[in-house]
């Protein structure tokens, strides 16, 4: 056929019906009546015939499928509590434990949680998982911290803080932002620790233990500072009576997130040190010993125990009782070399310190008690790890 013809017919301007063969061409192309081929094309074009048969099976796979799609993008109810009571269970058993197998632990768990939370689209799951990671990251900021590395738990720290400010879970920012005081003042930079530990008090919805907390970590910045006004009021704000409340991290999963009576007194010991109140330090310290020897053995901090028990012979060596600080530094050599943490040898350096003054020069118990507390810190596992570059000054005060 010609071009011209090709065109006539699509046109619409054909008379008269093609010849015969080109007809029957036209009907097995297209299998249409050619006579309708040919005709006016309808004004609209006829619907389908409903069949509900049809339409009944096409909604019931369409459904099946985004239900599918829906479960893949849900994660099991007991994953996430199997999750939560991980990182729980690890917070309470951290103080019987390695700084360094804590850091571990804590990271699987910070990973765990991440990827349980890449899979859900289930809001309510992913802000638990928010704060499950969250725990996690603040297990090892405290872990970091404990093995000497202050700049890891100070990166740590702050995100933690995010965690709990993306899962709008303010006790876990207010813990981030105590521990990243803690690590300022640590880091010799009191004023520092001062303002972060009063504005992670600012933080609503806190119980007692928490504010126990900042408060102490505020005495603390301020005894380094030479503040005795300041530090008294933050002093006396850790110990006043509490007042029944609670939250979800300090009381709820305690353990690290807590903050024991005996604690307390150690950290308060501190303090007075730090004031050079050797009769007040004494007192706190012998009360942190107290009340931690009233505790199961499985519960007992080590490490408040030999931090205790350090500030113990720095205030007796105050008054110049070297017998009676050696007495008290039998509480410190036990513990376990990879138990031996950033704050305890800070306190024990405190005391090699102490025992340089002149009227403690040529005895032998302060040759031996020096030599030992080089020895005790030398085989600390954040030496032998090469993770600290050595004790702490933030206690010299």
């Amino acid at each position: 056929m010609s071009e011209a013809q090709f065109r006539r017919w699509t046109a619409g301007r054909v008379q008269t019906l093609p010849g015969p063969e080109a007809c029957a061409v036209l009907e097995h192309m297209f299998g249409v009546d050619v006579a309708a081929l040919f005709d006016a094309p309808p004004s609209v074009a006829p619907e389908p015939a409903f069949n509900l048969e049809d339409e009944i099976a096409m909604t019931a796979r369409d459904a099946q499928s985004e239900a599918a799609e829906a479960a893949a993008a849900v994660i099991s109810d007991t994953t996430l509590d199997q999750l939560r009571d991980d990182v729980a269970t690890l917070a309470r058993t951290y103080t019987s434990c390695a700084p360094f197998d804590a850091f571990k632990r804590a990271r699987e768990l910070r990973e765990e949680a991440e990827t349980a939370r890449g899979r859900t689209q289930v809001p309510a799951q992913a802000q638990e998982l928010l704060i499950v990671a969250g725990q996690a990251c603040a297990l090892l900021a405290t872990a970091a911290f404990d093995l000497g590395s202050l700049d890891g738990a100070k990166r740590l720290c702050r995100s933690a803080a995010l965690y709990g400010e993306t899962a709008r879970f303010d006790p876990l920012r207010a813990f981030a932002g105590g521990t990243l005081a803690y690590v300022a003042y640590f880091s010799n930079q009191p004023t520092e620790a001062a303002r972060l530990a009063r504005q992670a008090q600012m933080v609503t919805g806190l119980g007692d233990v928490a504010r126990r907390r900042l408060a102490a970590i505020e005495a603390r910045a301020f005894g380094y500072l030479g503040d005795p006004l300041s530090a008294q009021r933050a002093l006396d704000a850790s110990q006043a009576d509490a007042q029944g409340a609670t939250d979800d991290l300090h009381d709820g999963v305690a353990g690290e997130f807590g903050f024991t009576a005996e604690r307390l007194a150690m950290s308060n010991s501190s303090t007075w040190l730090l004031l050079g109140d050797g009769s007040q330090a004494e007192t706190a310290a012998v009360r942190a010993l107290e009340l931690a020897a009233q505790r199961p053995a499985p519960q007992r901090s080590v490490q408040v125990v030999g931090g205790a028990a350090a500030d113990l012979a720095a205030a007796r060596l105050l008054r110049g009782d070297l017998d009676s600080a050696a007495d008290a530094l039998e509480h410190v050599w036990p513990v376990p070399s990879d138990q031996r943490a950033t704050g305890l040898l800070a306190r024990t350096a405190r005391v090699r310190r102490a025992l340089t003054a002149e009227r403690f020069r040529g005895a032998v118990l302060t040759r031996e008690l020096g030599e030992r507390i080089e020895d005790f810190t030398r085989m600390s596992a954040q030496h032998q790890l090469g993770t600290g570059s050595g004790p702490v000054t933030a206690l010299e005060g």
